[in-house]
C-alpha cells in the first residue's frame, strides 16, 4: 500500500542531480540539514512534490543577474495555487567548460548546457568557439553527465564542482560573462503561518491589469509609490489566453505586516482583477529596509486614529 504523504519522511525537492547550483542553495537552509533531498528534473516536478506532500518544500531558481527572471518558475508560481515562498537564498555563479578525457578545446563543436547557464556564458562561447552548436540540458550537472551516455555533445558547461561528481576534464575555467553573477533561489512550501517581520523582508506578489486602457500600468505602480513601497523586481509574463495580456511578477521591500505594504496591497486588490500573494520572507542579504518618517508604521496608525476620531465625533 503506498505511503501517505503525512507518513513520508521530511524531504526537500531541488533541481538535480547532485552538484547543481540549486543544491548549493538548499545547503543554506538550516532546517534541511540531515533531511532527505529529492532531485527532480524541472520546476514543475519540484512544486508538484510540495503540493502532493512528497516534500515539505522545494528550492527553485527565480532570478539571475544576467537573464533576469526565470520564466518557468514565475509561470509555475502564477498557476499552481496553495504555495508560499518562505525564504530566499543567493548563490554566486561561475562555470567551467568540461569534456570527456582525451578531448581538446579545438575538438569541441557541440556544447551541452542548461539554457540559463548558456545565456550566462554565450559571449565567451561565441568568442572562443564561434562555430559551436548548443544542445540544451535539463541542468548544469546533467549536461556533464550526458557526455558519458551520449556522443551528441563534445563538451558541457557545468559548475566548477563538477569534477567531484564526474570524471571529466576541465577545458576552460571562469567562462561566465559576468564575474559578479548570482542566482536568486526561493524556498517554496505550502500555505502556512506567515513568518514574523524582521525589518529586512521581501514580499512577492503577482498581479494583472484590469484592462489595456492607457495608463493602467501607471495606476498599478502608483499603489506602491504613493505609500513609499519600493519594488525590487517588476517583470511581465504573458497570461497565455490571448496576445497582449500580461501578468506582473513583483517583489516589494517590506513585510505584509508592515503598514505601508499592507495598505498598498489593499489598494492593489481593489484595482487588480487577480492578485496572487506569494509570501513575505526574510531577505537573503539581510539588508535593513528603511523608509522616510511619513511612510513608517506609526504614520499609518496615526492617520487611521485621526480618521476614527472624526467618524466617532471626537473633538480634534
Amino acid at each position: 500500500m503506498p505511503e501517505s504523504p503525512a507518513a513520508a519522511p521530511e524531504s526537500y525537492s531541488y533541481l538535480g542531480p547532485a552538484g547543481t547550483f540549486t543544491e548549493a542553495a538548499l545547503a543554506q537552509v538550516p532546517q534541511a540539514v540531515g533531511k532527505t533531498w529529492r532531485p527532480v528534473t524541472n520546476v514543475g516536478q519540484a512544486l508538484d512534490d510540495v503540493i502532493e506532500g512528497r516534500s515539505v518544500a522545494a528550492m527553485i531558481a527565480i532570478e539571475n543577474t544576467v537573464e533576469g527572471g526565470v520564466s518557468a518558475s514565475q509561470d509555475a508560481l502564477a498557476t499552481i495555487p496553495g504555495l508560499r515562498i518562505v525564504g530566499e537564498y543567493l548563490v554566486n555563479v561561475n562555470f567551467v567548460l568540461v569534456a570527456r578525457p582525451g578531448t581538446a578545446l579545438a575538438d569541441v563543436r557541440v556544447v551541452s548546457a542548461h539554457p540559463v547557464a548558456y545565456a550566462q556564458t554565450h559571449l565567451w562561447m561565441d568568442a572562443t568557439l564561434p562555430d559551436h552548436e548548443h544542445l540544451p540540458a535539463t541542468s548544469n550537472v546533467a549536461a556533464a553527465a550526458g557526455l558519458f551516455t551520449s556522443d551528441l555533445a563534445d563538451a558541457a558547461i557545468a559548475p566548477p564542482t563538477i569534477t567531484q561528481h564526474h570524471d571529466v576534464v576541465v577545458l576552460a575555467e571562469n567562462i561566465g560573462d559576468n564575474p559578479n553573477a548570482q542566482t536568486r533561489f526561493v524556498l517554496v512550501s505550502r500555505v502556512a503561518e506567515l513568518p514574523a517581520p524582521t525589518g529586512s523582508d521581501k514580499t512577492s506578489i503577482i498581479a494583472e491589469l484590469p484592462d489595456d486602457t492607457a495608463g493602467r500600468l501607471l495606476e498599478m505602480l502608483e499603489q506602491f509609490a504613493t505609500r513609499g513601497v519600493n519594488m525590487s523586481l517588476l517583470a511581465s509574463r504573458p497570461i497565455g489566453d490571448e496576445l497582449g495580456r500580461y501578468r506582473f511578477v513583483i517583489d516589494l521591500d517590506g513585510h505584509v505586516r508592515d503598514e505601508r505594504v499592507a495598505d498598498a496591497l489593499l489598494g492593489l486588490k481593489r484595482f487588480s482583477p487577480n492578485v496572487i500573494f506569494l509570501g513575505s520572507y526574510p531577505r537573503a542579504d539581510r539588508r535593513a529596509i528603511t523608509v522616510t518618517e511619513r511612510y513608517d508604521n506609526d504614520a499609518f496608525i496615526d492617520a487611521r486614529d485621526w480618521l476614527r476620531g472624526i467618524l466617532s465625533g471626537e473633538p480634534e
